[in-house]
């Protein structure tokens, strides 16, 4: 049906901290660009050739698209922004040493509700939400379309946890499985199934380290 590129924004001030940056609307650092136009000049970058690009609606994501796919407008698709952390939301973990709502979601492994912010579960379903609209377009185009999705890590996570080993997607081992450092991500062909269902298959890691399989 189609090959998808997906890949985490560009490094952001917050991400050079280890700050948890969901819905914080942060522009990308100089850094973040600096590395980004180096990536682009790789050998994965260099071989995409997107027809299409769609990207989460925050400016780090917009502007990550904008340096490695200058040629192509971008689609903004609102329900691939980064989960809500809530209480943690532009906090490192150091700055949350002591917290005890943060020293229980530590020891849930990522798995409770952020404090006053979004549950896994509702983060997981709006991203496979997104990612049906960004598909439902791609079909729009004749399905046969080469395209990038310029989001963030815990939305690619979202993503391929839940078509990837979906019985396990609950849990942290197959979530965690699909972390990417900034700039980096995967790519993937989609196919449909005979019963209406979706199939991710010849999944590659792309970025400096690229060529690992997943």
């Amino acid at each position: 049906m189609a090959e998808l590129y997906l890949i985490r924004h560009g490094k952001t001030y917050g991400n050079t901290l280890g700050r948890y940056i969901g819905t914080t609307d942060e522009e990308l650092c100089e850094e973040g660009r600096e590395a980004l136009k180096r990536l682009k000049a790789g050998r994965d970058f260099a071989a995409a050739r997107p027809d299409v690009v769609y990207a989460s609606p925050l400016k780090r994501c917009v502007q990550t698209a904008e340096i490695l796919f200058p040629e192509i407008p971008v689609k903004l698709v609102p329900d691939l922004r980064e989960c809500d952390f809530g209480a943690f939301e532009n906090k490192n973990y150091k700055e949350l040493s002591g917290n005890a709502a943060y020293q229980a979601w530590i020891d849930s492994g990522g798995t409770l509700t952020f404090p006053g912010g979004e549950s896994r579960e509702a983060f997981q379903e709006r991203c496979r939400k997104g990612f049906m609209e960004v598909l439902e377009d791609i079909r729009g185009r004749g399905g046969q379309t080469c395209a990038a999705l310029v989001v963030h890590g815990g939305t690619i996570m979202s993503i391929l946890s839940a078509y990837i080993s979906p019985e396990k997607s609950g849990g942290g081992e197959n979530f965690y499985r699909w972390q990417v450092k900034n700039g980096e991500g995967f790519r993937v062909r989609i196919q449909e199934t005979d019963k209406g269902g979706i199939r991710l298959y010849e999944i590659s890691h792309i970025g400096p380290d690229s060529g690992v399989s997943a």
